[in-house]
């Protein structure tokens, strides 16, 4: 098979594969990008490929018929989605929704290749259940957060996990989107982030929030 020149490019960030192993990425894997906002992944969709990020940041969520969202976890670039791995593997449809919060790129690897690679190589394995470990991990933080802390400190939670991820202290979200993504009310959402506002931990702007300092809270 020929090697995909812009799949070798972004190897650099998967350097715990063998060389046989990496260049087996490099020939059945294909680039794909999406631009901020836009799905990788949504419920019900048949998956065809594992994805392994490069560039950016997914958002992984559920979302019930109403449009509800519950944040799961997100994927930065040399990590991979081990829910839709699952899927991919088992060939079960997405049980989960991704999208990209700034644009993103990934590689898209056959699931027809999981099952192989997860038998021939060591480090396709120990990947493989590092990503398993690493998102049960993550998905336990989101499910304390929801089952024993109130509604102010998961709203600080959250704002500190994308202060993390999107490394800037620039939240660009209205009060409704936050609000969809801790099940609440967009008025309850106002009100805790006024007091935010008011005691000088954030600035709001219009359908942009500034955190200036949530240090020790």
């Amino acid at each position: 098979m020929v090697i995909n020149f812009k799949v070798k490019l972004k190897m650099e960030l998967f350097k715990q594969f063998e060389p046989e192993l990496s260049k087996k990425i490099q020939q059945a894997g294909v680039v794909r990008k999406f631009k901020t906002d836009e799905y990788l992944m949504k419920t019900g969709q048949s998956i065809r490929s594992a994805v392994l990020v490069t560039k950016g940041i997914v958002k992984v969520f559920r979302e019930d018929d109403e449009g509800n969202e519950v944040f799961m976890y997100n994927l930065h670039p040399g990590e991979a989605c081990a829910i839709s791995m699952t899927c991919a593997a088992r060939q079960l449809s997405s049980q989960i929704m991704a999208k990209a919060l700034v644009d993103t790129e990934v590689i898209a690897i056959p699931i027809e290749l999981m099952d192989e690679w997860a038998a021939k190589y060591k480090s396709w394995y120990q990947f493989v259940l590092e990503t398993y470990r690493s998102r049960f991990e993550e998905l336990l933080d989101t499910l304390d957060q929801i089952a024993f802390r109130n509604l102010d400190e998961r709203l600080l939670w959250y704002l500190k996990q994308h202060q993390k991820s999107l490394k800037t202290n620039i939240l660009k979200a209205s009060f409704t989107d936050i609000a969809q993504e801790l099940n609440s009310s967009r008025e309850v959402i106002s009100r805790l982030m006024k007091k935010l506002a008011e005691k000088g931990y954030i600035n709001i702007n219009k359908n942009q929030i500034e955190i200036v300092d949530l240090k020790g809270l």
